[in-house]
C-alpha cells in the first residue's frame, strides 16, 4: 500500500470516522435552555413558521444549510460505484462548504430505480434546505435531473460538475485569451469530451461570447457532426456542419483545446497543429489529456491549465461553488441563473489581476504570483474569493429578479 493511500485512509478513519459532524449553535446546559430548545418553547417558532413559511429562515438553520446530494453514478473519475461509495466525496464537499464559505452542509446519498424516483426524492425534501448541490451524477440523466428539480424547487439547485467546472474554466479561459492577444468571438475551440462538464463549459463560453459554429466537440466516436444519428439532445446542440471527423482534423489551426475526457488522449504531434499562442485546458483528473511537461516541450507559446494542484493554473471547482451558494443564500435566491454564473466568472477574472496577498503566496508555496501565463486563475486559499464572488452573485441575483430579499439579511 502506498504511503499516500494509507495517509488518505487514516485521515478519513481517525480519530473519528468521516469528515463532518453536527455541533450545537445554542446553549443546552440548563433546564431553562432545554425548555426553550425543545418542549414547550419550540412550539413558538413552529406556530410562526406555520403562519408564514419564510419564518423558517428566521427561526431555523435553513438559510445557511446546503444539501450535497448524489446517486454515485459518476464518482470522480472512478465511475458508477453506487450511492454509498460516493459518501466520502459528498462529505468532502460539505467540508469545503464549511471551510471556505461558512455554510453548513449535509450529504445525502440516494438509492433509486428510475430518474423520476431520484427527482421525487430530492424534490420532497428540498424545503429543509437553503440550497441543493447535486454531485457525481452521470450524463445524460444529470441534465434532466437538474432541470426538473429547478422547476420543482423554490431554492437554488446547482449541479457543480457542470456549472462549477464551467465557471472556473470560463474565467481562466477569458484571462488566457487576453494574455495570448486573442478574443473569444473569433476563437476556434476544440472540446474533447461530451459529458456534463463539457456541455456546461461550452454553453457558458458561448454566453461569454464564443461562437457555437466555431466549437468542435468530440466524443468516443469522434467529431460530433450534423450527419450523425446517434446523438443525445445535448450533443445535438454541438453538432457541427463539417466534414472533419477526427481530433487531428479539428485541431488544425485551433486556438483552444478543452479536455474533459481521459488521460493522454492528446498526442504531442496533434498539439503541434494548433494555431500560434494556443490555450490548452487538460482537465482530466488525476492524469490530464497531455502531461504539461510534454505540452510545453512541443509548444513554447502555450498557456496550459490542468485539474491538478501540483501544476500552475489549476481548474478547481472550490474556486467558485462555496461562494456562489454563499451569495445565493445571502439574498434567498430562488435559483442560480446565468447572470449569477457570469458574475462569478467576472469576479474570478478580476481577482487574478490584482496583487496577491502574502498569505496566499505562503500557502501556495510561491514567491511570486503575477497575472500571466502561469497565473490565470486565483489560488483556492485566496481569502478574497468569498466576499468578492458572493457579493457579485448576490448583486446579480437581485438585479435579475431571483432574490427574495433585496440585500443580505442582517446577522
Amino acid at each position: 500500500m502506498s504511503d499516500f493511500r494509507q495517509r488518505a485512509l487514516d485521515y478519513h478513519a481517525k480519530p473519528t470516522p468521516g469528515k463532518i459532524r453536527v455541533e450545537l449553535s445554542k446553549p443546552a446546559d440548563s433546564v431553562d435552555d432545554l425548555a426553550l430548545a425543545y418542549s414547550p418553547g419550540v412550539a413558538e417558532p413552529v406556530r410562526e413558521i406555520a403562519e408564514d413559511a419564510d419564518n423558517a429562515y428566521k427561526y431555523t438553520g435553513k438559510g445557511n444549510l446546503v444539501a450535497v446530494i448524489s446517486n454515485g453514478t459518476a464518482i470522480l473519475g472512478l465511475g458508477n460505484l453506487g450511492p454509498l461509495a460516493s459518501k466520502p466525496v459528498m462529505e468532502g464537499k460539505a467540508l469545503l462548504f464549511k471551510r471556505f464559505a461558512g455554510l453548513d452542509a449535509i450529504d445525502i446519498e440516494v438509492k433509486h430505480r428510475t430518474t423520476e424516483e431520484f427527482i421525487n426524492t430530492v424534490a420532497n425534501i428540498a424545503d429543509t434546505f437553503g440550497g441543493i448541490n447535486l454531485e457525481d451524477i452521470k450524463a445524460p440523466e444529470c441534465f434532466e435531473i437538474e432541470q426538473e428539480l429547478i422547476k420543482r424547487c423554490k431554492i437554488p439547485v446547482f449541479h457543480d460538475d457542470q456549472h462549477g467546472t464551467a465557471i472556473v474554466t470560463a474565467a481562466g479561459m477569458l484571462n488566457a485569451l487576453e494574455i495570448q492577444g486573442k478574443n473569444i468571438e473569433n476563437a476556434k475551440i476544440v472540446c474533447m469530451g461530451a459529458g456534463a462538464a463539457a456541455v456546461a463549459c461550452m454553453e457558458l463560453l458561448i454566453k461569454c461570447g464564443a461562437q457555437r459554429e466555431r466549437i468542435y466537440m468530440l466524443d468516443r466516436k469522434g467529431v460530433i457532426h450534423t450527419r450523425r444519428e446517434d446523438l443525445t439532445e445535448h450533443k445535438k446542440l454541438f453538432a457541427n456542419n463539417t466534414d472533419k471527423r477526427t481530433l487531428e482534423d479539428v485541431m488544425e489551426g485551433a486556438d483552444i483545446f478543452v479536455g474533459v475526457s481521459g488521460p493522454d488522449v492528446l498526442p504531442p504531434e496533434t498539439l503541434a497543429l494548433m494555431a500560434e499562442n494556443p490555450i490548452v485546458f487538460a482537465c482530466s483528473n488525476p492524469d490530464p489529456e497531455i502531461k504539461p511537461e510534454l505540452a510545453h516541450e512541443v509548444r513554447k507559446d502555450l498557456i496550459m491549465a490542468t485539474g491538478r494542484s501540483d501544476y500552475p493554473n489549476q481548474v478547481n471547482n472550490v474556486l467558485c461553488f462555496p461562494f456562489i451558494f454563499r451569495g445565493a443564500l445571502d439574498v434567498r435566491a430562488t435559483a442560480i441563473n446565468d447572470e449569477m454564473k457570469v458574475a462569478a466568472v467576472e469576479a474570478l477574472r478580476a481577482i487574478t489581476k490584482e496583487p496577491v496577498p502574502e498569505e496566499v503566496l505562503a500557502a501556495s508555496k510561491s514567491t511570486n504570483l503575477t497575472f500571466g501565463k502561469e497565473y490565470i486563475i486565483p489560488k483556492p486559499m485566496d481569502p478574497r474569493l468569498c466576499e468578492r464572488i458572493a457579493t457579485a452573485v448576490s448583486k446579480a441575483a437581485i438585479e435579475s429578479g431571483v432574490a427574495r430579499v433585496p440585500e443580505s439579511p442582517e446577522e
